[in-house]
This record gives C-alpha cells, structure tokens and sequence, in this order.
C-alpha cells in the first residue's frame, strides 16, 4: 500500500438491520427464558378405552378429574390446555370385581412443556361387572274403567316381551318391566294405542325401543 493512500472499509449490506433483529431476538429469548413457572389445578375429562365387550363399569364412575401442573403463564391458559385428557386403558381386565388405577404422568395428556406434579385423587377405583342381556315380559298398566255395562277383556302388549342389558347382578333382579298406565275411561269398544315401557333400575336399558302397541280388548257385558 502506497504512503499517504486512504482506505475505505465498506459496510456490508443491510448490516443494520441485521444487529435490530439479533437484538430483538436476543431480548425474546432473556423475556421468554426469564419468565417464572406457574402452578395451577385444572378439572380434565377422563376417558376409558379398550374395555372387552363382555365387561362394562358399573356405580360412580369417575367422569374426570383434577391435575396439579407446572408451566408458563401461556401453556396454562385454558386454550392451551383445552385438550389434556387423563386416559385409561382397560384392555388388560380379565375378570369382573374392583379394580384400582393409581393417576400418573404417563396417563395425562398435557401440551409440551407442561409438567404433570399430582392428581387429586391420586387414585381410581373403577367397579367391573359382567354384562348381561335378556327378555322379560312386559306389563301393561291402566288408569280408570270403561264405560258401565262394558268390561276390559284383555291388554295385551305387541311385542310382549323386551330385550334389558346391563350388568349381570341387576340384569338378573329384574323380573319384568311395565308400560305408562292408559286411559281407558268411559270405553266401549276395542282400541290400540302405543305406550312406552319403563325398567326400574335406571343402571339397565332397553337394547331396542322401549315403545309397545298396547291391544285393549273390551266387550259389552252379558254378550
């Protein structure tokens, strides 16, 4: 280089704007980095899976359940935590009695970064049973009597029989079912009318329509 020769170092392009974004993403970082943990309780739904078809849960059975957790303000908000679900696998029940499921990280369902701490309860104890299907008869009720000088022969419900399931030891209680009681006041002749049939115990269910054609047969007297 030649005395007395001046040099000119050349910034290089946009050199600027790149040091605001280094900058800028440097204070994301320190903000996001810096920013504490909180802790929050939160109700999630519980759900089951994998039950065999010959067993169903029977009494209470938990619907959900609260979770302690840890995280930033933003993976706890209710958005973000609108998903978690606590999940059950049953598919490894065999026999029918009490079983007992103890609530871990690995069953929760949580957004990344989201640190599971404790479940309140801590535990589940599910009631298995057997399930049970079979016919019963079904009693049809009426209210009030039919017009003097006529006489209810017969109410006869079409089909006669209906189809309950549930659990075994209740499925095995239940004797019969009947329908809503009909109005059979001031009548004279024959009618069909529809009713539904109604089991007692609210754990069983009909495995078809519970509706029944009721035949009431009625006849004058002394023919």
């Amino acid at each position: 280089m030649e005395p007395g020769v001046a040099v000119t170092l050349k910034a290089p392009k946009h050199l600027g704007w790149k040091i605001a974004a280094l900058a800028i993403s440097a204070l994301l970082w320190v903000a996001v980095s810096g920013e504490p943990d909180l802790v929050t309780t939160r109700a999630v739904p519980i759900l089951y899976r994998n039950l065999a078809p010959q067993f169903l849960l029977t009494g209470d059975i938990p619907e959900s359940v609260r979770v302690e957790v840890r995280g930033s303000a933003a993976q706890l908000s209710s958005s973000a935590l609108a998903d978690a679900v606590a999940l059950f696998d049953l598919g490894t029940i065999a026999t029918p009695g009490e079983q007992t499921f103890t609530i871990a990280e690995s069953n929760v369902n949580l957004p990344r970064g989201v640190t599971f701490l404790r479940a309140v309860p801590s535990q589940l104890r599910l009631r298995i049973a057997r399930f049970a299907m079979k016919d019963v008869p079904v009693e049809v009720r009426v209210n009030g009597a039919v017009a003097p000088g006529y006489r209810l022969v017969s109410a006869t419900a079409i089909p006669g029989s209906l189809r309950i399931a549930g659990s075994e030891n209740r499925v095995n209680a239940i004797s019969g079912v009947e329908t809503d009681a009909l109005e059979i006041d001031g009548l004279t002749q024959s009618v069909e009318r529809r009713a539904n049939a109604f089991v007692s115990d609210p754990q069983v269910r009909f495995e078809s329509s519970p509706i029944v054609s009721v035949k009431l047969t009625i006849e004058r007297i002394g023919n």
